[in-house]
């Protein structure tokens, strides 16, 4: 059975704020390798359209290895995404869910294939009250912004984790890999 991931960044304070992070070569690179690590991600409405920043790197790249590599492992990995607004996804990697977030979830974890990673914050929250997720791994940026949407908002029951390992990068962020205590 496949595991569903949970990985997202964040600030100190607990913000998930895409704007806010220390994104370097170092951590472009950690998310390159995990992408190629699973078999789709799944994403809300706004982080999807969020991502779709990465587009045009794939027509024209940057320059920057790290961020044109990150581009290449983003647009490959397989994207389901949840939206009940959006009419296509003009990405020839993402298809628009058409089921619930939980049915979608729960066929995921039965099929044989590599890892499902959840990318934005609004499914993390819904997936952890239906105990749907088997590791999260936050990466927390070494600032703090003082507002902004928390990850934990809204969680119906205390949840116990156990650290399973963290990674360090050389920014001062830290990546907590954390399951269900």
């Amino acid at each position: 059975m496949r595991k569903i991931i949970a990985a997202i960044n964040l600030t100190i304070d607990g913000f998930c704020d895409h704007t806010a992070g220390i994104p370097d070569e170092e951590i472009h690179d950690h998310y390159t390798e995990l992408l190629g690590q699973g078999d789709a991600i799944l994403y809300g409405r706004i982080t999807y359209e969020l991502m779709k920043f990465w587009q045009p790197l794939i027509k024209n790249p940057s320059g920057e290895k790290s961020m044109d590599d990150f581009a290449v492992a983003i647009d490959k990995i397989p994207k389901i995404v949840f939206s009940h607004t959006l009419k296509n996804t003009e990405w020839n990697s993402a298809k628009l869910a058409n089921q619930s977030l939980e049915e979608t979830v729960k066929a995921l974890k039965q099929q044989a294939g590599r890892d499902i990673f959840i990318g934005s914050r609004s499914l993390i929250v819904e997936l952890t009250n239906l105990h749907l997720i088997d590791e999260y791994q936050l990466c927390i940026h070494p600032v703090v912004v003082g507002k902004g949407l928390p990850l934990f908002d809204k969680i119906n029951d205390r949840t116990v984790f156990k650290l399973l390992k963290t990674k360090n990068f050389h920014s001062g962020a830290v990546i907590h890999y954390y399951q269900r205590a």
